[in-house]
C-alpha cells in the first residue's frame, strides 16, 4: 500500500477495481463510457461502495468561482475519483484531466480505467496526487 494513502481509500480503490473486472467479464470492451459508468455505479452500490455519479466541479480562481463544465465521472465513498475512458488508446491528456480533478477536489487517489481494451488490467491507470 501506497503510505500517502489512508487505509480505507486503499480499500475503496481495490473495490473499485474488483468492480470494474467484474463489469468488463460481463460486457466486454466496445460499449460507450456512460453504459459503463451506469453498471460501475450498480456493481459498486451492491458491494456498499457509495457512489456520486457526474460530480460538478467548480473551479476557484482568486476570488471567483468559475462554473466550467467539469464533471467527475464517479467519486466513490468520497475519497477516489474514477475517471472512466470507452477508448482505443489511453492518452497523456487523460492523466493529466484526472490529475487537474484530484488536484481541484482535494482529493488524493484516482483511478483511470479505459474499458475498452481486450484485458482490463491493461486499462487501469493508478493516479497519486
Amino acid at each position: 500500500m501506497h503510505e500517502l494513502i489512508p487505509d480505507e481509500t486503499e480499500r475503496i480503490a481495490s473495490e473499485v477495481i474488483e468492480a470494474a473486472f467484474r463489469v468488463h467479464r460481463a460486457l466486454g470492451p466496445g460499449l460507450l463510457e456512460s453504459v459503463y459508468e451506469i453498471c460501475l455505479c450498480h456493481e459498486l452500490t451492491m458491494m456498499g461502495v457509495a457512489t456520486k455519479k457526474q460530480l460538478e466541479l467548480p473551479i476557484r480562481y482568486n476570488d471567483i468561482q468559475v462554473e466550467s463544465g467539469l464533471r467527475i465521472d464517479i467519486l466513490a465513498s468520497d475519497c477516489v475519483i474514477i475517471e472512466l475512458k470507452a477508448v482505443e488508446k489511453l492518452l497523456p491528456l487523460f492523466e493529466a484531466q484526472l490529475l487537474t480533478y484530484l488536484k481541484l477536489s482535494n482529493q488524493r487517489l484516482g483511478l483511470l480505467i479505459n474499458f475498452n481494451v481486450k484485458l482490463l488490467k491493461d486499462g487501469i491507470k493508478r493516479m497519486v496526487l
